[in-house]
């Protein structure tokens, strides 16, 4: 007899384990652990969700005929490790041998590999690139450009392919997606489930034993099981993805989701198979339902963005989190947590991340992430932020997007330049800044938008590293012709507005 293991993150009927699985000999091995809830402080919305999604798959397992040995987290017994628990299962079946589908995380990886127990690790096939074919692409190139390897998966696939030729004669369609906040969304956002029994039960517990964590627990709204993801994703085919590629970079204060999709959480967790994903969404353009903007900048975001960030993890190893180029380390601020700020477009995204525990990627990138650039916010603090407070977040994925691509703190592996720009940007893309106290347009003074000051105070503070980039040599030329008295002033408004953000004031 064998046990096999499942995760919280891989519940798909095509999971490797399973399929090597035997249902008439083997157990199936699925826990609710404290360990895997509190490594950081997770979203009450993302707990509930995945032990919503994890009985769910369980019942589901069962009623196929397999043997299930399910641990909830008040049950007695819980030895509140996945470790633990295969050794308590090992013990209770008489078995030596388990089988894993690797983990998305180094941290599990590791303690699964020092266990006592026989572990088989095998290769997650739910990914369309396999490690060695990461390392293999990787392998003598000064550069790890995610556009390259995007088209390599655009072959591999076929998606969106005319023999070997991209249709429409290019790659790539971004130019076109780059359009600024309309005035209103004709979309109400993604479908939201009532909670069932089993999820009731979940909220319950949750709200039990979670409630001091950042985020709220109800109204929960999410697809808890395949079907229910499914729905939603053809709902958003059907209605949203044709202006989803226009205002894929936008942002609106009173509109969280606009034309997104809303399934990261679901593919991640493994209730949507991504290939499945983008074949669906490919023959919404191949019937002409959706224009190729849209539908290349989503399959881009799938067979591109996520596969290439979940090679550069395993690539770079364990110590990437704790990558710090730039040596910032200014603690992060209460404000991410939900402390006031007068910064309208931080405090739009940080509430919108405590309300849905979902905030989009400009969101995420060019205000939290920028901010916490700019102000020189330790990386570890910011990546382990962002672990906790998103529904989709594995450090698989959360990781490189954080350590890499937000905060540059890998030195460029992910990104050529850091990812930062002022209240000009922001300003383009969204609303936010009509309603803010600070002034988008004023570079200096009271009034002045913290993004103007500490862009450019980055910007002098990195010098030294940056001012040979052949992207930010412009930036640096503006600075430059800037008169000496300004730039004075920009520099010492900037760190005075930073000692008033340290001394924990409202600003």
């Amino acid at each position: 007899m064998r046990l096999i293991l499942i995760l919280g993150d891989q519940l798909s009927d095509d999971l490797s384990a399973l399929q090597q699985a035997d249902k008439d000999t083997d157990v199936i091995v699925m826990a609710e652990v404290q360990t895997e809830a509190t490594y950081v402080p997770h979203h009450p919305k993302k707990i509930a969700l995945l032990f919503s999604a994890m009985r769910k798959f369980a019942a589901r397992l069962v009623d196929d005929g397999w043997q299930v040995a399910y641990t909830k987290l008040d049950d007695a017994g819980n030895t509140n490790s996945i470790l633990g628990e295969l050794l308590r299962r090992a013990e209770e079946f008489d078995a030596k041998d388990v089988i894993a589908t690797e983990p998305g995380e180094w941290r599990l990886i590791e303690a699964l590999n020092e266990g006592p127990l026989k572990l088989t690790q095998l290769q997650d096939t739910r990914f369309i690139a396999s490690h060695a074919e990461f390392e293999a692409w990787a392998e003598g190139r000064k550069e790890l450009r995610m556009e390259w390897f995007y088209r390599d998966m655009r072959r591999k696939t076929g998606l969106l392919m005319e023999g070997d030729k991209p249709v429409e004669g290019k790659w790539n369609f971004d130019h076109d997606n780059r359009k600024s906040a309309p005035k209103s969304i004709n979309y109400t956002g993604p479908m939201e489930f009532t909670p069932d029994e089993t999820v009731q039960e979940v909220l319950a517990l949750v709200e039990e034993r979670f409630s001091g964590n950042f985020g709220d627990l109800h109204p929960f709204w999410f697809a808890t099981d395949a079907e229910q993801a499914q729905r939603q994703l053809t709902r958003w085919i059907t209605y949203a993805l044709p202006h989803f590629g226009d205002y894929q970079d936008a942002m609106m204060g009173e509109e969280k989701f606009l034309y997104h999709s809303i399934i990261s959480f679901y593919i991640n967790a493994g209730l949507l198979n991504p290939l499945d994903v983008c074949r669906q969404v490919e023959e919404a353009y191949r019937d002409g339902h959706a224009p190729i903007n849209a539908v290349e900048g989503f399959i881009r975001q799938i067979i591109g963005w996520r596969e290439y960030m979940r090679g550069i993890y395993f690539l770079e190893g364990p110590d990437y989190t704790s990558r710090n180029v730039l040596g910032h380390d200014r603690a992060l601020p209460a404000l991410f947590w939900g402390a006031e700020t007068r910064m309208n477009c931080v405090s739009k995204a940080v509430t919108q991340t405590g309300t849905e525990a979902y905030a989009h990627h400009i969101q995420r990138l060019m205000v939290t992430g920028n901010f916490a650039l700019l102000a020189g916010v330790d990386p570890h603090q910011v990546h382990e932020w962002y672990l906790a407070v998103y529904a989709d977040a594995y450090e698989w994925v959360e990781a490189p997007n954080v350590i890499g691509m937000s905060q540059w703190a890998d030195g460029g592996v992910v990104g050529s330049k850091p990812y930062i720009s002022s209240g000009a940007y922001i300003d383009r893309m969204s609303d936010y800044c009509k309603s803010c106290v600070y002034k988008v347009k004023d570079k200096t003074g009271p009034d002045a938008c913290p993004f103007n000051l500490l862009y450019w105070d980055f910007l002098a503070r990195h010098r030294d590293q940056f001012s040979n980039n052949h992207r930010m040599g412009n930036m640096y030329r503006v600075w430059d012709k800037m008169d000496e008295a300004k730039r004075d002033t920009v520099r010492r408004e900037a760190q005075e507005w930073l000692a008033k953000l340290d001394a924990g004031e409202t600003v």
